[in-house]
């Protein structure tokens, strides 16, 4: 790392330390390397700072496995809780990446992210408010989404209704599995179901990929 680099990275985290951080940056003007720059400082900030409050303008967060990436985060706005380890987001979308490269898109008016203390990965997320996930050709919408890593799935408590072409359910207490991609909506089910076009559908992926 040259020596430009790691003096922003210790200015930015000095910074943090002193009372908090703002970052207010374009997309027109962090891109290549500048983006890979302000995504190191934002994780040394992470780990480096005290309980002083980080907040993160136009957030931006992936994890990678590999050449592969696993999940993406975006955000109008973020705050970094450090006692609680909590990220607060405004404008929450996140990305689950599939291994067919189709994608799981949920977005909600606000979020709350859980990072593992030292790593900075996400162990469990929740989307609070006017939640829509996009999954495989259909959409989810409810008040409430949870995410766990442990078991990569998701739990949608409340009252959900899922619109598709051939299908259109209304329930409540859903549970998705991201890794066999099945869906369960557990009580208070009403279907109403066109088998023709829900064959149509079947085994094509979704292909929204975020912008």
């Amino acid at each position: 790392m040259n020596r430009r680099k790691m003096r922003m990275i210790l200015l930015i985290a000095i910074s943090a330390i002193l009372g908090g951080v703002t970052f207010k940056v374009g997309e027109s003007i962090w891109q290549g390397k500048k983006k890979s720059i302000r995504e190191k400082a934002v994780k040394t900030a992470l780990q480096y700072m005290p309980d002083a409050a980080l907040q993160i303008k136009d957030f931006h967060r992936a994890q990678v496995d590999g050449e592969r990436k696993v999940w993406e985060v975006f955000g109008e706005e973020a705050r970094y809780l450090k006692a609680e380890g909590q990220l607060v987001l405004k404008k929450p979308r996140i990305f689950f990446y599939q291994k067919d490269d189709s994608t799981v898109e949920a977005t909600g008016e606000n979020g709350t992210l859980w990072i593992e203390e030292g790593q900075g990965d996400m162990q469990k997320a929740q989307l609070l408010g006017e939640v829509e996930v996009n999954f495989r050709g259909y959409v989810l919408k409810t008040g409430e989404i949870l995410y766990f890593k442990n078991t990569n799935q998701m739990l949608l408590p409340g009252r959900v209704s899922v619109r598709g072409a051939g299908m259109e359910l209304d329930g409540s207490h859903m549970e998705v599995s991201l890794d066999d991609e099945k869906m369960r909506l557990n009580r208070d089910v009403k279907t109403k179901v066109e088998p023709d076009k829900l064959q149509k559908l079947k085994g094509k992926p979704n292909e929204k990929k975020p912008g």
